[in-house]
C-alpha cells in the first residue's frame, strides 16, 4: 500500500473513532466528574503506550525531549480537559462541530508562526467560519435548551492547542517515529494527570457499584483505542501528508459525532444544523 492509499486509510478510520470519543465522553462523565474522565483517558492511554513502545524512551534526544513538552501541553494535556468540561455543557455533536476549526488554526497558527503563505480565498474561508461559528454560538445561547454555549470558547481553544501541535509535529519532528512521538508525549502528562486525579477524590469512589464500573469502562475504550491507538496513526498521517490534511479529518468527525449524539437524544436545531455546515464551508474552502 502506497502512503497516498495509506493517508486516507488512516483518514476513514480516525473519523470514526475521533468522531465516537465525544459520546464516550459524555457517556463516561455520567458517573465521574470531567476532571476525572480527562485525567484517567491520559493515564490509561499513557500506560498503554508505555506498554507497547516504553523502549522507544531511551532514544529520545534532549532537543527531541524539549519538543514534546510543547505538544503533550499544548495538544495533549490542556485540550483533553477542556474538551471535558465543554461536553459537560454543550451537545457532544455540536463540540464536534466546533473541533472542526482546528484545520482553520493550523493555518493560521503556520501563517503567523511557522511562514506558510496566506490567499484570498483562505482568508474568505476564515471569515465564513467566523460567521458560522457566531451563528451556532448565538442560536444555542438564545434557545435555552440548558446548554451553556459560552463553553464553545474552551472547544476553539483546544482547537488552537491541535494546531500547534500538528505544526509542531510536521516541522520539528519529522526525522522522528510515530511511536515515539506518542510515547514521548505521553511521558510528559502521565505524573501530572496522576496528581491532578488524586486531588478529585476518584481513589474513594465506590467501584463496587456498576455505574462507576461502566463510566471505566468507557474511559478505557476511550483511552485505548481513541487516544493512544489514534495517536500514533494521525503522527503518522502528519508525517505522510501535510498539517492540513492531518487536520482535515475534522469535516468528517462531525458527521459521526452527530449521529452518536441523535441516538443519545441529543437535541439539535435546524439552526445549529445549518450553522455547522456553514462552518464546514469555511474550514474547506481555507483548506483549499
Amino acid at each position: 500500500m502506497n502512503n497516498q492509499q495509506l493517508k486516507w486509510l488512516i483518514f476513514a478510520g480516525l473519523s470514526i473513532v475521533w468522531g465516537s470519543s465525544f459520546i464516550l465522553m459524555k457517556l463516561a462523565m455520567q458517573h465521574l466528574s470531567p476532571t476525572q474522565v480527562g485525567a484517567l483517558r491520559m493515564i490509561i492511554a499513557g500506560l498503554f503506550l508505555m506498554l507497547i513502545g516504553g523502549k522507544k524512551l531511551l532514544y529520545i534526544t534532549k532537543r527531541q525531549w524539549r519538543i514534546l513538552f510543547l505538544i503533550a501541553l499544548a495538544g495533549t494535556f490542556i485540550p483533553t480537559f477542556l474538551f471535558t468540561f465543554a461536553i459537560e455543557h454543550i451537545n457532544s455533536g455540536i463540540v464536534a462541530i466546533l473541533n472542526s476549526f482546528t484545520p482553520l488554526n493550523t493555518l493560521l497558527i503556520g501563517y503567523f508562526f511557522f511562514h506558510y503563505s496566506f490567499n484570498k480565498r483562505q482568508v474568505s474561508g476564515i471569515l465564513i467560519g467566523i460567521v458560522g461559528t457566531a451563528l451556532l454560538v448565538g442560536s444555542g445561547i438564545n434557545g435555552n435548551n440548558g446548554d451553556n454555549y459560552w463553553y464553545a470558547l474552551l472547544v476553539l481553544a483546544a482547537t488552537i492547542g491541535y494546531a500547534i501541535n500538528v505544526n509542531v509535529i510536521k516541522l520539528y519532528l519529522a526525522d522522528m517515529d510515530t511511536m515515539s512521538i506518542a510515547v514521548g508525549n505521553f511521558a510528559w502528562v502521565l505524573i501530572p494527570a496522576f496528581i491532578v486525579l488524586y486531588y478529585t477524590g476518584f481513589f474513594y469512589e465506590n467501584f463496587t457499584q456498576p455505574p462507576v464500573n461502566q463510566s471505566l469502562l468507557y474511559i478505557v475504550i476511550l483511552a485505548v483505542i481513541g487516544t493512544a491507538l489514534a495517536m500514533i496513526y494521525f503522527n503518522k498521517m502528519i508525517k505522510i501528508s501535510s498539517p492540513v490534511f492531518a487536520s482535515s479529518v475534522t469535516y468528517t468527525i462531525p458527521i459521526v459525532a452527530l449521529f452518536w449524539g441523535l441516538m443519545d437524544g441529543e437535541q439539535i436545531s435546524p439552526l445549529q444544523m445549518a450553522a455547522g455546515v456553514i462552518i464546514l464551508i469555511g474550514v474547506y474552502i481555507t483548506n483549499q
